[in-house]
Order: structure tokens, then C-alpha cells, then sequence
């Protein structure tokens, strides 16, 4: 039976472990829209991509005592200028490898499981028993896509582990703060203020003693630190994507709010 917990990562509405006996004639297609990503405006990101994303969004973090990097692709709730309504990618923009992954992430069965089992979102309609598409299993045996899809997973994972880390590192050194987006179009109009994230406090980190810069050097935060604040002037590209779309401006007092179901 599908899982139906109500702590399921964001985009995933169910989860149900992949078996060779249910779903021996089940098959997954592409596709090239994503229905699912229209109204989601943050998604999370690995720190492998924080090079390739901070030239297409802003790069944030999440609130909370768990802070998980995120990709803007609107700066409302409910709001994605990259995806349409029928999820088409609008104009070429890097996709995260969080959207890529769906509908199949690893996942403990039982929270005291050591192992993760592969599993799939049985409400999405990118696997089932389809006459067209690639076969999940050859006989009781994973065929080569399923064991692609395995591998891409196991490495996500791991990426998520030194992801959580950086976070930790990030946290020991006191450098995240409350973050502020202050986008202003013309003089005589009102900016727009966006909070509601953790950004890098610049000023700390222009302050940190040399030994400590030189170690979050060496560990290789500090490519990633500056990804974040290049990052960021993105922001105004966001805002003039929403209004470009019909989709914005909002009223001056603007959140940006991480989703409550982000974490992977």
C-alpha cells in the first residue's frame, strides 16, 4: 500500500517502495512538463549545484534550526516564473536536481530501518503500467534504466549529506543571518522588501579571523559562499519574470517563505 504520511517531502504526495512483484510491468516515461512545479516557488539545492543555479536564481536558506539551501523561482508564494501552467520550462534555466529526481527518491521504510529502499510518488502519472515507455524490471531483475535511476538517487543522497554539512559548518561559524531583498525599480516608487529567508552575513565574513577563513577555504565553503551572494541580484531578474507574466508586483511587505516540506 502507498504511504500517505503527512511529512512527505516537497512535490510528493505519496511514496511506495518499488518491487519487483507489484510493479513487474510497470514503466517510466519523460516528459517535458512538470504540472507539480507551477505554483512552487522555492526548491531545494544541493551545494554540487550552487555554481550552476546562481546564474539563473537566487541562491537563500531556509528558516528554522534546519536551513536548507533553496533555488527562488518566485519571489510569492505560489509563484514560479520558470514553469508554467502546464510545467513547461518557460525559457532554458538550470533544473535542480530535486525536480529531476521525482517521481523516485530513496527512503527508510520504517524509521528505524537502517537501509533506504527505492521508492516512487504512485500519484504521478510519469510511471505505471503504460503500453509505450522504458520496462522498470527485465524479469525479477532491475533492468538498466531502473538501475540508473538507483544511482542517480544514491548520489543525490550523498550530495544531501555534504549539503547538510555545509549547513552545520554554516551554522558553527555564525554566519547565516535573517535575510532582506530590498528590489527598487524606479526612484519615485516604493521598493520592494522580501524577507522571510537566511542569507550569508557579508559583513561576518569580511570580519572572520584569517585562520578561519583559510579553513572554510581549504573545506571548500567559500567557492560556495560566494555562489550564494552572486546569487542573489537575481532577485530583481525574478521580480521583473513576475511582472513580465502578470504575476506580480505584490504589495511592499513581501515574504519570501521557504516550504514547510522541504527538506528531501
Amino acid at each position: 500500500m502507498a504511504s500517505q504520511a503527512p511529512q512527505l517531502p516537497l512535490m510528493y504526495k505519496q511514496l511506495e517502495p518499488l518491487s519487483n512483484q507489484r510493479h513487474a510491468n510497470f514503466k517510466t516515461r519523460g516528459t517535458d512538463s512538470a504540472p507539480f512545479l507551477a505554483n512552487i516557488h522555492a526548491v531545494p539545492l544541493l551545494i554540487d549545484e550552487f555554481v550552476s543555479a546562481q546564474r539563473f536564481f537566487p541562491i537563500v536558506f531556509s528558516l528554522g534550526d534546519t536551513p536548507v539551501p533553496l533555488a527562488l523561482m518566485g519571489l510569492h508564494e505560489g509563484v514560479n516564473t520558470y514553469f508554467d501552467a502546464e510545467g513547461k520550462l518557460i525559457s532554458p534555466a538550470y533544473v535542480p536536481a530535486y525536480i529531476r529526481r521525482y517521481p523516485f527518491m530513496l527512503a527508510r521504510l520504517q524509521p528505524e530501518a537502517d537501509t533506504l529502499s527505492l521508492c516512487f510518488d504512485p500519484s504521478s502519472d510519469l510511471i505505471g503500467e503504460f503500453d509505450e515507455g522504458q520496462p522498470l524490471f527485465e524479469g525479477e531483475q532491475p533492468s538498466q534504466v531502473t538501475q540508473n535511476i538507483l544511482k542517480f538517487c544514491e548520489e543525490f543522497e550523498v550530495a544531501a549529506q555534504r549539503t547538510n554539512q555545509f549547513v552545520q559548518d554554516l551554522k558553527a561559524s555564525d554566519l547565516l543571518m535573517d535575510g532582506e531583498l530590498t528590489i527598487q525599480m524606479e526612484a519615485d516608487v516604493q521598493p520592494m522588501i522580501y524577507r522571510g529567508f537566511q542569507m550569508i552575513d557579508e559583513n561576518k565574513l569580511r570580519e572572520m579571523r584569517g585562520d578561519e577563513l583559510r579553513k572554510i577555504n581549504q573545506n571548500g565553503m567559500l567557492p560556495l559562499l560566494f555562489a550564494h551572494l552572486f546569487s542573489l541580484p537575481m532577485a530583481r531578474e525574478v521580480f521583473l519574470r513576475q511582472v513580465q507574466q502578470g504575476k506580480g508586483p505584490q504589495p511592499p511587505a513581501a515574504s519570501v517563505q521557504a516550504p514547510a516540506t522541504a527538506n528531501a
